[in-house]
């Protein structure tokens, strides 16, 4: 069995990430049913060397490890994405201005931040009485609230 080169694992692992339902398709269990079956249907007057069997379960093992470190740094990959709270706790309380475009027009305004709240992945501070959600990077002046 051939290891596959790094450009091919490389394509595979960005597949993986745009379509998350089909992540292990040609992982961990299709290369095992693949190492099992090879076994059931060799030739018993000809059977697999131990030397090819140990290299086909390092090729294994080696694929595990990559899947897991894979997953790992997905991970770590989202959490960096995300901006923790905390680093915008200080704007509660505070006045803000903010402008972001809507549906092709610009919006702005200006208001005491009451909360801050993640949504769909993104970072909003609820502005005012009315709650107005804008989204952190729409805010471009903040002043201290006396």
């Amino acid at each position: 069995m051939n290891v596959s080169s790094s450009n091919s694992v490389n394509t595979q692992q960005m597949a993986a990430n745009k379509q998350p339902e089909q992540q292990n398709a040609l992982g961990q269990d299709a290369f095992m049913k693949i190492l099992v079956t090879q076994m059931k249907h060799q030739n018993p007057l000809e059977p697999i060397k131990d030397t090819e069997f140990i290299g086909q379960m390092a090729q294994f093992s080696s694929l595990e490890q990559l899947s897991n470190l894979n997953q790992t740094m997905t991970q770590f990959i989202q959490l960096q994405g995300k901006q923790p709270l905390t680093e915008h706790a200080h704007l509660i309380g505070n006045t803000v201005h903010w402008e972001q475009e809507i549906n092709g027009q610009l919006q702005s305004g200006q208001g005491i931040v009451k909360a801050l709240a993640f949504s769909n992945g993104e970072l909003l501070a609820e502005i005012g009485e009315d709650n107005i959600k804008v989204p952190i990077d729409s805010i471009h002046r903040i002043e201290k609230t006396v």
